[in-house]
């Protein structure tokens, strides 16, 4: 029952839960974790954000500027989580009022896949047009993410939703595989001049990769949510109404809010990790492009095994408890990674990192599911999107001005470690069962 005291931010659906998807239909949802993960993997890791700081931003450091091209790349990153960060939880209860997921997760897709492909045309000097182009792909990628995750809680039941998580991921790691596998025929010659045309390509091959592979998503998964009433105010308003009268129910909540506090911390740590990992190998341990694809191959592997047999333990003991497994590995790896001197090193660090990575994405998405009320899906994934893209803010800063100021990134990685701690020590706060059972309440 519901507290009746409780504020209600928006009516009980009236209508019977609609039956999970079928197995089609679960496949077609997996298939985005497989096409996004090429922008992940090729853009954000392992092609673009090294050929911009080696080539596009490499006159800074030719110019004795050292640290300076992470620099750059590092805060525009930032600015693009910024905006996405923005935009995430009003463009989100719009989705959920209006019942378009689906066709915001198409057109977000889109603009990435779009932008990503003029990314092609990004020569050296080209600074802020490398900038622009990869921060609105960027940003539409993020968006895409927050939609299609937000159709978790309709495709499953709360049952099995950690291993539907982990296959999702798991599927995406396998994406990260088939487009390393597609880009490296384009990258291995590296940053020699006669190779950057073929270098670049790699882009576009990116960009065709993920809207090819997103199509059956577009065909198959299924809108199941109905249009609330229009109120006739204007779009920005009436979302930014729907969210107050949500964060006003912290106390319901109070499980919720606590994790997203947690999240916000350890996920600022792990995006950083993400976008620092192939510019550290590079810059630090002498990494070419072609030993970057061998890495990742590596990771991409370990990472997709990870997330499914995390997914499947996530069902077993619990979201909180593989959670909290992972962050405490988390921490030994980024200590690790901050004295690694070989690249033998370096692979075993990024062969376990790979499975934890896969891990804690997926229970990080099941227990946002767990504590979601049906019929505000992207409403409240727009706020663990909202609080990635904060986290996403925060931590490239320090890891690039950390750079700027000390000459190494180990001292910067090793930072990381900090923010692990920190949303470990956040996320004992948490209470699984509690937050269930709030949102079993809010639906009811």
């Amino acid at each position: 029952m519901n507290d009746p005291t409780a504020p209600t931010a928006f009516p009980a659906p009236t209508e019977a839960p609609t039956p999970p998807a079928g197995l089609r239909e679960i496949w077609a949802w997996c298939m985005y974790d497989f096409a996004n993960s090429s922008f992940t993997t090729l853009i954000v890791t392992v092609a673009y954000s090294v050929y911009f700081i080696q080539v596009v931003a490499g006159h800074l450091s030719q110019a004795g500027q050292d640290g300076t091209a992470e620099r750059v790349w590092f805060w525009g990153y930032a600015v693009s989580m910024l905006i996405a960060a923005v935009l995430s939880p009003i463009l989100g209860a719009r989705a959920d009022a209006r019942a378009a997921k689906r066709a915001f997760l198409i057109g977000s897709t889109l603009v990435c896949v779009a932008c990503t492909a003029l990314l092609t045309f990004v020569k050296a000097g080209d600074i802020w047009a490398g900038l622009i182009l990869f921060g609105l792909a960027n940003i539409a990628f993020d968006l895409g993410f927050l939609f299609c995750s937000a159709f978790l809680v309709e495709i499953t039941t709360p049952e099995k939703m950690g291993r539907i998580s982990g296959y999702g991921w798991g599927l995406g790691y396998l994406g990260g595989l088939a487009s390393l596998a597609l880009a490296y025929p384009f990258i291995k010659g590296g940053f020699a001049e006669a190779n950057l045309p073929l270098y670049r390509l790699s882009f576009a091959v990116t960009a065709g990769f993920f809207l090819l592979a997103s199509l059956p998503t577009f065909w198959w998964l299924k809108e199941r949510a109905k249009p609330q009433p229009d109120t006739g105010e204007p779009i920005w308003k009436e979302a930014i109404g729907r969210l107050a009268r949500t964060a006003s129910q912290i106390k319901r909540y109070r499980d919720l809010w606590a994790y997203l506090i947690a999240y916000l911390i350890y996920t600022d740590a792990i995006n950083t990790v993400i976008v620092a990992t192939g510019i550290f190998a590079n810059k630090v341990l002498d990494f070419s492009p072609s030993d970057l694809i061998i890495y990742f191959l590596v990771m991409q592997v370990a990472a997709g095994v990870g997330a499914v047999w995390f997914g499947n333990l996530a069902d077993r003991i619990g979201a909180k408890r593989t959670i909290s497994l992972t962050l405490m590995a988390w921490i030994v790896l980024v200590s690790a990674a901050a004295l690694v001197r070989t690249h033998a090193q370096f692979y075993a660090i990024g062969l376990l990192a790979g499975a934890v990575l896969g891990a804690n994405q997926s229970a990080s998405r099941t227990l946002l599911g767990q504590f979601t009320p049906v019929g505000r899906q992207a409403e409240f994934f727009s706020f663990f999107s909202v609080t990635g893209k904060f986290a996403a803010v925060i931590g490239p800063l320090v890891y690039g001005e950390l750079t700027a100021w000390t000459g190494s990134q180990r001292w910067a990685i090793l930072s990381m470690a900090i923010f692990f701690a920190a949303g470990w020590l956040a996320f004992r706060t948490v209470d699984e069962q509690r937050g269930m059972a709030a949102a079993s309440q809010g639906t009811s």
